[in-house]
């Protein structure tokens, strides 16, 4: 089978890997010019982690990963208010968690493509056309591909999803943040850091950082807004969290121009469907968490394995399509669900609400109060195996 990916970020080299391991001919069809350098730290856990196992990419991604040894929460002077230990947080995933860098493992996953596959960047796609007998990608410069099955791995504004199921109203639900990512070089903050993804505790905005292995700060930054884009994302930095302290001051005058600055809203996709008659959304084309649930890179792997398993077991495109949403979307609802819940455990609005997290953190010692936090900050844990093997979920509660 001929399968044509339309992007090559976490979602889309994971389903190109799989289909490459099927055997099938694989074409990746990227719009951006390269790699993205941009991005912050995410944890990567529960059925991404199973896939990642399951295919033999863990090596890769323990190689590039990291040790955190905290959360820790600061105020405007640096001083610890709150912590969540990494350790506690990685023993109720079963520690199999690894932090990393979102480009280093889009790195992993690309090194990890068999040679066969055919990764093409700078390919823009314009249309996708649908039928029974087969699928053609028609791109900017006139260019078409033709596919036994298109996957739709384009991200949250994704244009196969639009070929799928129509304008975007009603599709992308925005949760009223703003979020970027950024890195800096800056020897005093990284040694201020000493291990720990430190972040501002404040309400309404928030900015974290962590010191990378070679000597780089990354920054991650979160606020609330309903406005648009902004045009110049560094000024927009600057004027939004210019008033905080710790070490924000210093890595905001040196943020970098706005082109190499990750700035982006916050939102979740709630597609009507995923699948045409050749072609299927995965990843955040499909069903995007948004970065409160922390789960979005895992899903995205897990996602991949998901559809090639079907089409496996089925043998049959529009079998196996039917069978990885039929499995896969109660999954990523209930985890799209409990993110909106968590969205004042992730950013309070309040003063009060502040000092509730800070409460809850320094009680998390007592097992009890543990589980309490750690579902609430990450969400119920998914298993891979049992959505495979068609099982109730107990984790999540759902019929997959």
């Amino acid at each position: 089978m001929k399968v044509v990916v339309c992007g090559a970020g976490i979602a889309g080299l994971a389903a190109a890997g799989r289909f490459a391991a099927r055997g099938d001919e694989v074409v990746v069809l990227e719009r951006a010019p390269g790699p993205r350098p941009q991005g912050y730290m995410i944890d990567f856990f529960g059925p991404g982690h199973q896939a990642a196992a399951a295919t033999g990419l863990l090596p890769l991604l323990r190689e590039r990963g990291y040790q955190v040894r905290e959360v820790a929460y600061l105020d405007a002077a640096g001083r610890r208010r709150a912590g969540l230990p990494f350790a506690r947080f990685a023993a109720s995933r079963g520690g199999d968690l690894i932090s990393i860098m979102r480009p280093d493992l889009e790195a992993a996953l690309a090194e990890h493509l068999p040679d066969r596959v055919d990764l093409r960047y700078g390919a823009t796609v314009v249309t996708v056309d649908d039928d029974e007998d087969g699928a053609r990608v028609v791109l900017d410069d006139g260019a078409a591909v033709e596919a036994d099955l298109v996957v739709g791995a384009d991200g949250t504004r994704s244009v196969v999803r639009r070929q799928v199921v129509g304008p975007d109203r009603g599709v992308v639900r925005r949760l009223g943040f703003h979020t970027a990512a950024f890195t800096v070089d800056e020897p005093r903050v990284h040694a201020a850091l000493r291990g720990r993804f430190c972040v501002t505790d404040t309400a309404n905005r928030m900015v974290g950082a962590y010191g990378l292995r070679d000597g780089r700060v990354a920054v991650f930054t979160v606020h609330r807004s309903t406005d648009g884009q902004p045009a110049d994302p560094r000024a927009a930095l600057r004027a939004e969290y210019g008033g905080l302290g710790w070490v924000v001051p210093r890595v905001l005058e040196l943020c970098p121009p706005g082109e190499r600055v990750y700035y982006d809203e916050v939102v979740q996709v709630e597609a009507a469907r995923w699948r045409g008659r050749r072609v299927v959304l995965v990843g955040d084309a499909a069903h995007a968490v948004s970065l409160l649930a922390g789960q979005g890179a895992s899903l995205a792997v897990a996602g991949a394995s998901v559809l090639a398993d079907r089409l496996d077991a089925t043998r049959s495109v529009a079998d196996g399509l039917a069978e990885y949403e039929a499995r896969w979307r109660p999954v990523v609802t209930a985890v799209q669900r409990s993110a909106r819940r968590g969205m004042r455990w992730f950013l309070p609005e309040t003063p009060g609400q502040l000092l509730v997290r800070r409460m809850a953190l320094r009680l998390a010692v007592l097992p009890v109060v543990n589980r309490v936090v750690v579902g609430v900050a990450a969400g119920s844990p998914v298993d891979l195996d049992a959505v495979l093997a068609d099982r109730t979920a107990s984790a999540t509660g759902v019929r997959t």
